[in-house]
């Protein structure tokens, strides 16, 4: 397994107290700067094929897991062993930052950017907002920030506000609606209507429906 691989298991099994997972950034200030944020970035891409000890010693420390674990043949057992029980991702943040962490981008196979998620948004999410709900910067998003994550990662709003950690994944038809660029940004325009005007645009839907109902049945 490529240190890099490990150094992503680590990271997703040692999040922050908030339930983020350690920026580079994060890990340059902890560590005082015996690992700079460029290098977490070139450990993070693969760049760094022996990286030195006493780095892997400072990260590990500042993480919050036995540096021995670096070493470990079977590192995603010996990782979960070290993992607070029943730990959950907390807030927006932490969620939103689980959810990048853990999730593959199905283009890629990697783990989603901020800019990934701004694509895949469509319009409703910039990268920097994208950003600033990830870091907590920005701590009360809009029902639309919310609703576009939702979108992005096939989950249900309601996993972003309620207590629980645990994904309420859309069934595979959501799911296959919401990747639909058009549909999308329909359900999206629709969201803030009174709902007399709602009522109205399914009425529309229904009557294209029961349109192609007729010509098929002659």
């Amino acid at each position: 397994m490529h240190i890099a691989e490990r150094f992503e298991i680590l990271l997703a099994a040692h999040p922050r107290h908030d339930g983020r997972t350690w920026s580079g950034q994060e890990i340059d200030e902890a560590t005082n700067g015996v690992v700079t944020r460029s290098y977490v970035t070139n450990l993070r891409k693969r760049r760094i094929e022996n990286p030195g000890y006493e780095k892997l010693r400072a990260i590990a420390k500042v993480i919050g897991f036995p540096p021995e674990l670096w070493f470990d043949e079977d590192l995603s057992s010996a990782s979960s062993a070290w993992m607070e029980p029943d730990r959950e991702p907390v807030g927006i943040a932490g969620k939103v930052t689980h959810l990048m962490g853990t999730l593959r981008n199905e283009a890629t196979g990697e783990a989603y950017s901020d800019a990934d998620v701004a694509r895949l948004s469509f319009g409703h999410l910039s990268e920097e907002d994208v950003e600033a709900i990830r870091t907590g910067k920005l701590t009360d998003p809009s029902v639309d920030q919310i609703t576009a994550f939702a979108d992005v990662f096939g989950v249900h709003p309601s996993y972003f506000l309620h207590g629980t950690g645990s994904l309420p994944l859309l069934d595979q038809e959501a799911m296959e609606i919401f990747r639909d660029e058009t549909v999308s940004a329909i359900a999206h325009k629709s969201l803030h209507l009174p709902g007399r005007e709602k009522e109205m645009i399914l009425g529309i839907i229904r009557q294209f429906e029961d349109s192609r109902g007729g010509a098929d049945g002659r």
